[in-house]
């Protein structure tokens, strides 16, 4: 087992990627602890996971309420003593529209959420993973952080934004044996998916087979990232595999951008 007794802290791990995630590292023989705001979610994957003889503990919290946060690593601490792995997986999908038609109360939502968010937990557990100099943080970016995004320019930006905190954290954590890499899917099979290409058909009044159909034209492979492909991504860097990886973008995007 790759994971063996090592505790990992998982943002957003009670759907999609995050409990895909979730499960990869209980089966690499890590104890999760799962961190969400749908608590129906999130105790549902924890128990499914306990369920198969998995180790996880669920922990409901708002990755953009700096409080909550530090509780969420407090608990984590007073239970199992140590955090060696933390992905910032949580996220949202925030509105589709062009910039001019844009609330700021949604811009601000998005950037709290999918790059604060991230910021404030990559802090909290750096306080303890830097003492003992030793961890590993795995950032869940995505193409839209790599190149611009129609009408999505809330996601766009804050994952532009993960990218640029994943290679100053290696740089500022390498001091400290503690690698930092960011995982850059594209559409990735799933509920987001659906959701987003359909907030796009709304918006744009193209209909939603034709976007899909459109999306999955633009891959090399002619299909999108199934969730467990991301999860076998962040087991590798979370593992010892990938020991002289820091400050990397793996991008697991099924040939995206390749072929035009």
């Amino acid at each position: 087992m790759r994971l063996k007794d090592r505790v990992a802290i998982v943002t957003g791990g009670g759907r999609g990627i995050g409990k895909a995630i979730s499960q990869a590292f209980v089966s690499e023989g890590a104890i999760v602890v799962i961190a969400a705001r749908t608590s129906s979610k999130l105790e549902e994957t924890v128990e499914k996971i306990k369920s198969q003889g998995g180790r996880a503990k669920g922990i409901q919290t708002d990755v953009s309420d700096e409080k909550q946060v530090q509780r969420m690593v407090a608990e984590t601490l007073n239970e199992y003593g140590k955090v060696d792995i933390l992905v910032n997986n949580s996220g949202i999908g925030g509105p589709t529209a062009s910039v001019v038609d844009l609330k700021l109360e949604d811009w601000n939502e998005v950037i709290a959420t999918n790059l604060t968010g991230s910021m404030l937990c990559a802090r909290e557990v750096l306080k303890h993973m830097i003492p003992h100099k030793r961890g590993n943080i795995i950032n869940i970016g995505s193409d839209a952080g790599r190149f611009g995004y129609f009408m999505r320019s809330p996601y766009c930006v804050s994952k532009w934004g993960i990218i640029g905190l994943t290679e100053t954290l290696a740089i500022e954590a390498g001091l400290y044996n503690i690698r930092v890499n960011c995982i850059s899917p594209a559409a990735v099979r799933g509920e987001r998916l659906i959701n987003v290409v359909m907030g796009r058909s709304k918006a744009t009044g193209v209909p939603f087979e034709e976007l899909m159909s459109k999306i999955t034209a633009n891959y090399a492979l002619q299909r999108p990232t199934e969730e467990a492909e991301v999860a076998a991504a962040a087991v590798f860097l979370a593992s010892d595999e990938s020991s002289a990886i820091t400050g990397h973008t793996l991008v697991v995007n099924c040939g995206h951008y390749i072929v035009q």
